[in-house]
């Protein structure tokens, strides 16, 4: 008599994961990426005052000739001007391939593969995408209709965003479960130009990269290392506006450091010192750009309140994203909202959002399924705030590895109908981008780059990026800078890759550029 054993338990979102294949997790990342760990800093000024804030807000008005010695001093005040960039490390090796973004052969997302192939990314054989009803083109880039991923983006964003994007997916094979894994692409990023008008980088985790998987050792700049951001009280501790504002209010606190400014360099240009000339030089221009700052960031940033992503009407609230009871209730929601504000407002060039617990080949499969739903709802979330600020955003999702069904159907509600995920399979891995574009979807050149066999084995002679986790940072960082039409940059911006010559480079490039150099500014 067959008897049918039980199935395991679906597990809730931020419950954690224990695999009797698995040693007990004994690493930051190992406690990330089986959920046992979910993934605060302040910034301060140059000067005496320590100001920082938002630039949103501001009410009083930089004096003229000190608006002129703000970019003599290199004072950003909306980033750099590039296109906003947000990455989600999904730590533990989620599926992406297959059962939530569409991956083919060498012709394309739409070249199927075989049905056995189809089986081991989780899809039984009556969900293969070769059923139009099993694809959802809404974004440009092919979803399954099913997806957990597309459910949660279609409960974040209204059809006027997904209708202006548009993404490619990227076959990459990535070890699982290991830190040898340099996925993380915020450093190239920002030696792509993007920065912010308070920090350059910004990330969810108190890593070297930001997030949970590291990043190319060859880019690694100190001076930028992301600063820590996961809830709104680390948004809102950047800023410390100190006694002044809290005695004068906003207007009369800049015109004292306006003030102060002036003395300063009425006295610092009759001070004579027994140093080199560049180094007087130097010495006076740093005390003076530091009082400049001061004044700009009491200017821009008086109200510290203006930076919470809580009191943002379009992040929560009855118009906003989120929910008040949803937002106050999950971590992830506060924790993705707090660094796509920073980032979308220009307060930060690029970020990183680590969710751990993606580790969940668990014997069933409805613990994969609500875990891949909620993480569509925070990018989702990033491409509607994009929407409702007006600007654009790439979009970047990668996970350590992937996982693998062995065919047996997880029929319960949660399961949904398709495979269980049984074990880790680095074979077949993938990450995919999305471009939010205010003007209209970004044109395609292609949606996927390099391609999987028909078992669902990434070919590993697709793409440079197919086989080497440092090439496929490079191959995000090349369309990162096709966005801006400034691929013809790449060469001498990242010496020694390994992408090839400008053909090569060429056949790397999903999208047309959306912005030429940088952002129009508003008008």
């Amino acid at each position: 008599m067959f008897i049918r054993r039980s199935r395991k338990k679906t597990l809730a979102n931020g419950e954690p994961l224990r695999h009797s294949d698995h040693g007990k997790p004994r690493t930051r990342r190992e406690f990330i990426a089986q959920g046992f760990q979910m993934g605060a800093a302040t910034v301060y000024g140059a000067s005496v005052f320590s100001l920082f804030g938002n630039p949103r807000s501001a009410s009083a008005a930089l004096s003229a000739d000190l608006n002129t010695l703000k970019e003599s001093c290199g004072i950003a005040v909306q980033g750099a001007g590039k296109i906003p960039f947000i990455c989600f490390d999904l730590a533990g090796g989620a599926n992406i391939a297959g059962s939530n973004v569409l991956m083919g052969k060498s012709g394309g997302q739409m070249d199927f593969l075989s049905t056995a192939g189809y089986s081991k990314l989780g899809l039984p054989g009556d969900m293969l995408p070769n059923n139009p009803a099993f694809v959802n083109n809404e974004m440009g880039l092919a979803f399954h209709s099913d997806s957990g991923f597309l459910r949660g983006i279609l409960q974040s964003t209204r059809a006027g965003t997904r209708a202006a994007v548009n993404g490619a997916i990227i076959a990459a094979r990535s070890e699982n479960d290991t830190g040898n894994n340099p996925h993380n692409p915020m450093y190239g990023i920002h030696k792509a130009g993007a920065d912010g008008s308070l920090l350059s980088l910004v990330g969810s985790q108190s890593s070297e990269s930001g997030g949970n998987s590291m990043a190319p050792m060859n880019l690694i700049d100190p001076k930028v290392r992301p600063t820590k951001i996961d809830r709104p009280s680390d948004v809102t501790g950047l800023v410390d506006v100190g006694d002044l504002i809290g005695i004068l209010d906003q207007n009369d606190a800049v015109a004292v450091m306006e003030a102060i400014q002036r003395i300063s360099d009425a006295k610092m240009k009759n001070v004579s010192t027994n140093l080199s000339v560049s180094t007087d030089e130097a010495i006076k221009e740093l005390v003076n750009c530091g009082y400049v700052k001061s004044a700009d960031l009491a200017d821009r940033f008086g109200n510290p309140a203006a930076l919470d992503p809580m009191a943002d009407p379009d992040i929560v609230g009855p118009a906003g994203i989120f929910t008040s009871e949803e937002f106050n209730s999950n971590r992830e929601f506060r924790k993705t909202a707090s660094v796509m504000k920073l980032v979308l407002e220009g307060y930060a060039g690029a970020g990183t959002i680590t969710m751990g617990g993606y580790d969940y080949h668990t014997g069933e499969r409805g613990t994969g399924e609500r875990r891949d739903e909620q993480a569509g709802r925070c990018m989702g979330a990033c491409l509607e705030y994009a929407a409702r600020v007006g600007m654009p955003l790439m979009l970047y999702v990668f996970s350590d590895g992937s996982v693998a069904s062995n065919g047996r159907i997880d029929d319960s509600m949660d399961g949904r109908g398709k495979g269980e995920w049984t074990g880790d399979n680095q074979q077949t891995a993938a990450s995919f981008f999305m471009v939010y574009n205010p003007t209209g979807r970004p044109q395609t050149i292609r949606n996927q780059i390099g391609f999987m066999r028909s078992d669902a084995s990434v070919e590993t002679a697709s793409s440079p990026a197919a086989n080497n986790v440092n090439q496929l940072v490079q191959t995000v960082l090349l369309n990162y800078m096709a966005l801006h039409g400034e691929q013809n940059l790449f060469d001498s911006s990242f010496n020694g890759h390994g992408l090839g010559n400008s053909t090569m480079q060429d056949s790397l490039i999903a999208l047309q550029s959306v912005v030429s150099g940088t952002i129009p500014p508003s008008p």
